[in-house]
């Protein structure tokens, strides 16, 4: 595990958390998944390329969906 890595960890978990509160606190379904699954995917994903590709995705996926 690199600087990179750690960094893109705790920024994505951050958001993540966010969200899940936000998705708790409103009763929302798409934030809270989105909220769980960024906290925990970066401690799965090694490759730096990939954890900012999928963690962008995922911050960005409550915007564009709403359920």
């Amino acid at each position: 595990m690199n600087t990179a890595q750690l960094l893109l960890g705790v920024v994505f978990s951050s958001i993540g958390l966010g969200y899940f509160m936000y998705g708790k606190k409103q009763k929302v379904t798409m934030p809270l998944v989105c909220g769980l699954v960024l906290m925990i995917f970066p401690y799965f994903v090694e490759n730096t390329v990939m954890l900012s590709l999928v963690g962008i995705t995922l911050s960005l996926t409550p915007y564009f969906i709403r359920l």
